[in-house]
């Protein structure tokens, strides 16, 4: 399955009023099936006794502590809420019961790794974002219990298509069911522009005209996804916090059809190319970079080294965002104070001030901001809750404005990840092999550096793209290898132990003379790793006869040579579009490294016949989006042949 976001217009005022009754009505009813299964599993823990002598699945019949048991809990709520049901149904209700089940089920029984998760909680208002659809019936004609997709991409291209192109006017007009041109009663038989419709309710129908998502590109993925109405299988409506639009939110409609989502005819020839290299590759995970190492599995070719890491521009980019984040929350917190000036303290100078002043005779000044701390009991409690604070509308604004660009730094990050993985697995295959380890321990330690860099995300999107290349190839993929066996960083392609503290960061060999960076020597390594069940890291053992041959086979200074000019790619990171008031971002320091995407290698008799045929990679003459020339990896050829590395501007 797939799914595609289609957005929503709600311009109009009616329209907009209705969708959001629909989201407080559908929140309403999940905050009373949370607060019920919070209960019901703070019951079910404390009947110690009654899971011992009648078992677990008993006592939680008992308490009605299953997926029925909250979705009648859900029907009693709408029912006993003349109000609720005008904007929600019993269909909404019992999938906003389901998604409470989950979240209850997965803290109830453990995962495959044995863990289960926290205790369930009760959502905020501000949070809630999602409101699950039903799936129609692929048996049954005309079953759609909850939302429902009318219309056909042909009538929303007779509406709005001109001279072969799709012109949409920025607010759409409202849709009314047509068939062939003219009107008719009921959405079924709607043929005309799309519409989002929920039905069902005490009140009037609720009609959502949808905006196809334009631009170059864009007509093969409408196609594949709304070509063919009976591959439609379910509709969830969304909202994302946008302080930009009218009402503060914005809707779309996530649409799931029953097939494989688009893929462009150059990210399958891509995929192809990459498919057929019969190459394997270890991949080391650090705080701040990322080293991909890959050789020959049938002798022939070279070692390739790549290396993602971060650059001058980056930092500087942190720093100007940083910075803005918190003269952000330095605004929030006046507000805060400005409007609860009951609840915070005077500061010590404040306090001063008004000792002075006191003692003085003179009347006291009324303090706009308490500079102080936030009113507690004895034991630190505040003595108001935060949430039954007084928010101004600027506050909210601020705030919603901090999601919203939190929200787009997520999504920047996913987009560049995924460029990142692409060219990775384009130039070593899909044969990769990582340290299995959690990252959780490493945020602990070096928090600012992993959100910096984010090497979990471009590890899973490694992950991603290595399992859909290894799917063409007939197996592979990215494979997780214990360290308790391997130990990468401490040994040597020579076989030999070459122990190094965290802070060393050369690799040099005493008995085989091999030198190069220990990220790159480790992935290395690791690509000479082998697993008797891929499923079960503990079983990984570094094979050290292919590991010595390919040491004899390339040489140990054709070998330090490569990973030497394996100079640092860019993590992608773009500098922001503006600055924060006062905050001008500073220059960015002359870095020896090159920001820029990943492109396959070069092979050993390079002519720069690449500039005009570029194949299924990026050209390599591009530029992006900093200005700079993107560069290949070098390739190190098996020692006999004659060394020529191609490193074009």
């Amino acid at each position: 399955m797939s799914v595609l976001r289609l957005p929503l217009d709600v311009h109009d005022p009616a329209v907009r009023r209705h969708v959001e009754r629909v989201f407080a009505a559908v929140f309403a009813v999940r905050r009373a099936v949370q607060r019920d299964a919070r209960a019901k599993v703070d019951a079910y823990w404390a009947a110690h006794r009654a899971r011992t002598v009648a078992g677990p699945a008993v006592v939680r019949d008992r308490l009605r502590l299953t997926r029925a048991g909250l979705e009648r809990a859900a029907y009693r709520h709408v029912d006993r809420a003349p109000h609720l049901r005008r904007y929600c149904t019993k269909a909404v209700a019992m999938h906003v019961a389901d998604s409470v089940w989950q979240a209850a089920d997965r803290h109830l029984f453990p995962d495959a790794t044995g863990r289960r998760h926290g205790r369930p909680k009760v959502g905020g208002w501000w949070t809630f974002s999602r409101i699950p659809g039903r799936a129609r019936s692929h048996t049954r004609a005309r079953k759609w219990e909850t939302f429902r997709l009318a219309g056909t991409l042909a009538g929303h291209d007779a509406v709005f298509g001109r001279a072969g192109r799709l012109w949409q006017p920025r607010r759409m007009p409202a849709v009314t069911p047509t068939a062939g041109g003219r009107p008719v009663r009921s959405w079924w038989d709607h043929d005309g522009a799309l519409a989002v419709v929920l039905t069902g309710t005490g009140a009037r129908d609720l009609v959502l005209p949808v905006r196809l998502p334009q631009g170059p590109g864009r007509e093969p993925v409408l196609e594949h996804y709304l070509a063919d109405p009976r591959r439609w299988h379910k509709i969830d409506l969304v909202r994302y916090r946008d302080p930009g639009t009218l009402g503060g939110w914005r809707y779309e409609a996530h649409l799931m059809i029953l097939g494989p989502g688009y893929t462009s005819p150059t990210v399958t020839a891509r995929r192809q190319t990459a498919a057929a290299l019969h190459r394997r590759g270890g991949v080391d995970v650090n705080v701040s970079n990322l080293a991909v190492v890959s050789v020959p599995i049938d002798g022939g070719g070279g070692v390739r080294a790549t290396q993602i890491t971060k650059t001058g521009a980056d930092a500087d980019r942190l720093a100007v965002e940083r910075l803005r984040q918190r003269r952000r929350d330095r605004a929030l917190q006046r507000s805060r104070r400005a409007t609860n000036p009951s609840q915070y303290r005077l500061s010590a100078r404040q306090q001063r001030r008004a000792d002075r002043r006191r003692t003085a005779g003179l009347r006291p000044v009324q303090v706009a901001v308490p500079g102080g701390a936030r009113m507690a009991n004895a034991a630190g409690i505040p003595v108001q809750a935060y949430r039954r604070d007084q928010l101004s509308a600027g506050y909210l604004r601020l705030r919603a404005q901090a999601a919203a660009d939190g929200a787009a730094r997520t999504q920047a990050g996913r987009t560049r990840a995924r460029i990142v993985a692409a060219g990775i697995v384009a130039t070593h295959g899909p044969n990769l092999v990582v340290e299995a380890g959690d990252l959780r321990a490493w945020a602990r330690r070096w928090g600012r550096s992993i959100h910096a860099f984010t090497p979990g995300m471009l590890l899973a999107a490694v992950d991603r793209e290595a399992a859909k290349v290894a799917a063409l190839a007939g197996g592979g993929g990215l494979v997780r290898a214990g360290t308790r066996h391997t130990a990468w960083t401490q040994h040597c392609l020579c076989a030999a132990r070459v122990p190094k503290h965290l802070h060393h960061r050369r690799h040099t060999c005493p008995q085989c003379g091999l030198t190069g960076d220990r990220d790159l020597v480790a992935a290395l390594i690791g690509a000479h790793t082998v697993l008797s069940d891929p499923a079960v890291p503990g079983t990984a053992r570094v094979d050290w006869v292919a590991a010595q041959t390919t040491l004899a086979t390339h040489g140990v200074d054709a070998i330090s040579e490569g990973l030497q000019g394996a100079l640092p790619e860019s993590i992608g990171h773009h500098r922001p579009d503006r600055h924060p008031t006062g905050a001008r971002p500073r220059r960015p320091q002359r870095s020896t490294s090159h920001p820029g995407w990943l492109v396959p290698a070069c092979s050993a008799n390079c002519r720069n016949d690449a500039l005009d045929n570029p194949g299924p990679g990026p050209h390599p003459n591009m530029r992006d989006h900093t200005g700079t020339t993107r560069r290949t990896t070098r390739t190190v050829p098996s020692r006999g042949h004659q060394t020529r590395v191609c490193n074009r501007p």
